[in-house]
């Protein structure tokens, strides 16, 4: 039996109110889950998700739209939010940096501006940190700042497909560099960048709740007088001013000292702050090996850490060839952390192992199909509550279809 759908102009559409949204917003998954289940191998797990052809399909809070949806639309722009919220995802994801005149910015990386946008085919690249260089039998390269604009200059930029050319010659070849798995499709007309105010406001109209992220700042700290603690504070306070409950707010950071900062200084917002865990680029780290998390899983909560969140590959690994929660994932548990998992279809086609995302259980992954089989196991064993997504609509079918909420 193949998955059916109703055939709209050759689309494949389910569609359900999205709840706390107009009425008149349906949440519309597309074809892609379909692709992905007529992909996986016979056996329950197909059968069950078959099963749910047809039914509706909720908002959920178990989907995150990572960046928005930046596996088809430019990342954080007006337009990549509204694609995830009307894929059902229930939080969206603004990384949260900052300008030169300390005005906060929906970015990936303060320094990601060449990548991301168009700023170096306007006038706006002779400010840049470093300007465009040709590959000249190297690599091409440029950096670009938020914090070498102003807020008001970053608002006439218009955001594109994060990538590069590294073998350009020109700059107009070093910004069309989106992979081949990707698409232009819907950055040809610019994506609409926002500031992180307005992507407050936004997805609150959306329906959505929040998880920004306080972004590594690539300037030198404290910055012009603005001190780490100033912009830790300075994000929060722009949900406050906002009138946003905290309980719909999951501030996040790689740095754990923001984490800690929040959970002193702003309670409310702090019980609900998220470790990012990159401690995987640590010397002596290993996520098979307890004794090597320093902090332990123990003492993180014991801090007053109830979120925690790895990528993919940190929560998995392999029994007699079978995906199995990892000892993380397991101490993690122990210790009463509730686990988010980073990043759902960023890894381009699955046939080849799936690259970084999937490295601890790459000897058994070598098709798109596996990629709801590996959401099972993270969601029925290792138990996570939320899977950031490059493509909401996945990850919202599977949540859908399993009673997630």
């Amino acid at each position: 039996m193949t998955m059916l759908y109703r055939l709209v102009a050759g689309a494949i559409l389910v569609s359900a109110t999205l709840a706390g949204a107009a009425p008149a917003a349906d949440i519309e998954l597309g074809p892609r889950p379909a692709f992905l289940i007529d992909k996986m191998a016979e056996g329950a797990l197909k059968d069950e998700l078959l099963a749910c052809d047809g039914k509706p399909v909720s908002t959920t809070l178990f989907s995150i739209g990572h960046r928005g949806a930046p596996l088809q639309f430019p990342e954080h722009t007006r337009e990549s939010y509204m694609a995830a919220a009307k894929m059902g995802a229930g939080i969206i994801e603004c990384d949260v940096t900052f300008t030169k005149d300390k005005e906060l910015v929906c970015r990936h990386a303060q320094n990601d501006l060449h990548t991301t946008t168009n700023i170096l085919a306007t006038d706006l690249a002779q400010k840049c940190t470093k300007g465009f260089t040709p590959a000249a039998g190297g690599k091409a390269s440029a950096e670009c700042r938020a914090s070498d604009i102003t807020l008001s200059e970053f608002k006439t930029l218009n955001g594109k497909m994060d990538a590069a050319n590294s073998q350009a010659e020109t700059v107009e070849d070093y910004i069309n560099g989106t992979a081949e798995w990707r698409t232009d499709l819907y950055a040809a007309a610019g994506g609409t960048v926002l500031t992180h105010r307005e992507s407050i406001a936004l997805i609150a109209s959306l329906g959505g709740k929040f998880t920004p992220e306080l972004k590594s700042p690539s300037v030198e700290m404290p910055y012009d007088g603005f001190s780490q603690a100033d912009y830790a504070q300075k994000m929060i306070d722009e949900y406050k001013d906002a009138g946003i409950p905290a309980s719909d707010v999951w501030p996040q950071s790689f740095n754990l000292d923001d984490v800690l900062y929040w959970i002193e200084n702003e309670p409310e917002f702090g019980a609900q702050a998220v470790y990012l865990d990159g401690r995987y680029s640590e010397d002596g780290f290993d996520f098979r090996k307890p004794e090597t998390f320093k902090p332990s899983m123990q003492q993180l909560a014991d801090q007053g850490v109830n979120y925690i969140a790895p990528p993919i590959w940190m929560l998995l690994t392999l029994t007699d060839g079978k995906m199995v929660p990892s000892p993380y994932a397991l101490e993690a548990k122990k210790a009463g952390l509730n686990i988010i998992a980073w990043s759902f279809e960023r890894s381009g086609p699955l046939n080849t192992g799936g690259g970084w995302y999937y490295q601890s259980v790459g000897d058994v992954i070598n098709n798109d199909g596996q990629m709801y089989e590996v959401l099972d196991v993270l969601a029925r064993q290792v138990g996570i509550v939320g899977m950031f997504s490059d493509w909401p609509a996945t990850v919202s079918y599977y949540a859908s279809c399993t009673g997630l909420k």
